[in-house]
């Protein structure tokens, strides 16, 4: 197609073909003099860029309207820089952002972006971890937040999972094309989230997925969601980039800690204890950290008060002095709480009127487990 008259939206599908993903000095190229010049400059060998005879063979390679005919094929479509799906939250990776995507399901990326968390973790994860991701992520989804991960082995695949179960939206950002089911044994799982929630990608069609790509796919994850959750991460992981790049772009990071004998939970208490990370132990932590009057009353419901929790001092300090069996006067009340006859009094009033204290013969005993 060389010499064809473009617009800007071939000329970003065209780059998104041409440049590996987070290429700064191509992003750098395209933030200067546009797409369509980027284009034209690379064609005619004037481009600057060190690469520019790989990235030239591969614009001779690609066709962008045929790559929008082959992904409307297959049902997927290509959203770019510039168009109403886009979710401009990725323009904060400045030059390291994407030229465009490719999407595969019926929802709107940009607006089910709007409220989304990432929940990542090992691959190597154990059942701990697994029925964290599983619950937390059905929580999220249950709660209308979008749950975003990385479709792989392990944790990832239990938050996709949980989401799914709740009926709630889940994004799967791969590393691959959206038409390569990788890992394999999650091919069914894949199929499910296009077909209820959306894959991601900015590799093109057709690309198998390569080890650098897993670390570039992860700052996706996390430049698209407003907050990062970790469940199990090893010390050095793909997992604990993803969280250093939600960091980078001051974004939260969460993280779960486990146990202190679990190689999977090193990464997660070195992100609390080095990187600011903030301990998350229920979903409630998470919610409360995106919508604080939300998450309170959750929070509330899910430790409802006590009779005993809204006692002043001193009637707190009678109850004490109760005696586990059996009864008490008031003069023995009086010694054991430290106080003056009218406080006992009035104190065991309250204590009464709440259910905490009675009268027994000549004292007062405590209630139940008060």
């Amino acid at each position: 197609m060389s010499g064809a008259v473009i617009d800007e939206r071939l000329a970003l599908i065209w780059m998104a073909h041409a440049a590996e993903p987070a290429d700064r000095r191509v992003g750098a190229l395209v933030r200067e003099h546009g797409a369509v010049e980027a284009v034209a400059r690379i064609q005619a060998g004037r481009s600057g860029l060190a690469d520019e005879p790989g990235l030239r063979a591969r614009l001779a390679h690609v066709d962008p309207r045929r790559a929008l005919e082959q992904a409307a094929g297959l049902g997927a479509r290509i959203v770019h820089r510039d168009g109403k799906e886009w979710p401009t939250q990725l323009d904060q990776l400045g030059d390291a952002a994407p030229f465009a995507l490719w999407v595969l399901g019926a929802a709107d990326l940009r607006l089910t972006m709007l409220r989304s968390i990432a929940v990542v973790g090992a691959r190597a994860s154990t059942s701990y971890g697994e029925a964290v991701a599983r619950d937390w992520a059905s929580a999220f989804a249950s709660q209308s937040w979008t749950v975003v991960s990385g479709g792989a082995l392990g944790i990832d695949g239990a938050v996709h999972r949980g989401a799914l179960a709740s009926g709630g939206m889940t994004i799967c950002v791969l590393a691959g094309g959206v038409d390569v089911a990788y890992p394999r044994a999650h091919e069914q799982l894949l199929h499910r989230i296009a077909d209820d929630g959306l894959l991601v990608s900015e590799s093109p069609l057709g690309e198998c997925v390569r080890r650098r790509r897993f670390l570039t796919r992860n700052r996706l994850i996390a430049a698209l969601t407003r907050a990062t959750v970790v469940i199990e991460a090893a010390l050095r992981s793909g997992t604990t980039s993803t969280a250093n790049a939600a960091v980078a772009l001051n974004r939260p990071v969460l993280a779960v800690p486990g146990p202190v004998t679990s190689p999977m939970s090193a990464g997660c208490h070195a992100l609390i204890r080095e990187s600011g990370a903030l301990l998350a132990s229920a979903p409630s932590d998470v919610l409360e950290l995106l919508e604080p009057l939300g998450s309170t009353m959750e929070a509330r419901s899910r430790a409802p008060s006590r009779p005993h929790d809204a006692l002043t001092e001193q009637q707190a300090r009678v109850l004490d002095a109760l005696p586990a069996r059996g009864s008490s006067s008031t003069a023995e009340l009086v010694r054991v709480a430290g106080m003056a006859v009218p406080e006992v009094t009035a104190a065991l009033a309250i204590l009464a009127a709440r259910g905490l204290a009675r009268p027994a013969g000549r004292g007062w005993e405590i209630v139940g487990r008060a």
